[in-house]
């Protein structure tokens, strides 16, 4: 697949096979593991400049969640409701045989961040959120239609064939991050959407079982988790507010937030030296 080729040139992506599909990845550095997870409509490359601050001193991992931005569909039973995710990434640390792993969310993979350190807790020794979903804002309100429109057959065909002008994705990824979006970053987003029949399936299914009663669910289990926790916060976010942060910080027993100017939701595209500074410290 030529598009693959061209993200392993730049990514060196790895495959493992799991119950639910086989999940490309990158595994790069030595030392404590980070496992980083996207949200929707992005892919790993979403922490491109983040890793190669950090893989000196640690063990970087950062899988291709099934969200849209993937290349490989994954298989038709596959469970990818958040739970289902969430398990999915608990499969993913069993296949590579993590432990002690510090997590690392933004956006939709902060939700999924929250659903795995209450199923699998004994596998995490950190959790690092930025501007994700929480609460009740699961999706939050200005995306919502998507997730309504989700159920009309051939919603994310036609969505796909706008995504096929730039300015169209120039504008949508405006909404997340000061930093202009890139050609080469265009084409990971977006083409595996535009081009493959599979990852708007796949899309589908993970767009219509979203549900804030997860996200809900999981933050009663937040005062149970005594491990340190890292709030990292664009505060230029229209979607995902200061306050959520805030009270994330408060939900946890052992939680610090770190407010951080000049970014939106996508903070490792704004600010991934400010993230991988407050990672490290």
């Amino acid at each position: 697949m030529s598009f693959d080729a061209q993200e392993n040139n730049t990514q060196e992506y790895k495959t493992v096979e799991l119950s639910q599909g086989v999940l490309h990845y990158s595994d790069r550095g030595q030392g404590p593991i980070l496992v980083f997870l996207h949200g929707f409509l992005v892919n790993g490359r979403l922490w491109r400049d983040v890793v190669p601050l950090l893989e000196g001193e640690f063990r970087c991992i950062v899988p291709d969640l099934p969200l849209g931005s993937h290349v490989l569909p994954m298989n038709p039973d596959a469970d990818l409701t958040p739970p289902g995710i969430a398990h999915l990434v608990g499969n993913f640390f069993t296949a590579l045989n993590l432990h002690d792993v510090t997590l690392v969310g933004n956006d939709t993979g902060g939700a999924i961040c929250q659903l795995v350190i209450n199923h699998y807790p004994e596998k995490i020794s950190r959790l690092v959120l930025t501007n994700c979903d929480a609460f009740e804002n699961f999706l939050p309100l200005a995306f919502r239609p998507f997730q309504y429109a989700a159920h009309i057959p051939g919603f994310f065909f036609a969505f796909a064939q706008l995504m096929r002008w730039s300015l169209a994705r120039r504008l949508l990824f405006g909404l997340l991050a000061h930093r202009p979006l890139e050609p080469e970053q265009e084409s990971s987003y977006f083409t595996p959407l535009i081009r493959f029949s599979g990852v708007r399936h796949d899309l589908t299914k993970a767009t219509r079982g979203i549900s804030n009663r997860y996200t809900l669910e999981a933050a009663r289990s937040f005062p149970n988790f005594n491990k340190p926790v890292l709030i990292v916060w664009g505060e230029n976010d229209p979607f995902f507010s200061y306050r959520f942060a805030e009270r994330l910080t408060k939900s946890f027993p052992n939680a610090r937030l770190e407010r951080v100017a000049k970014s939106r939701t996508f903070v490792p595209e704004d600010q991934p030296e400010v993230l991988a500074q407050l990672i490290t410290s």
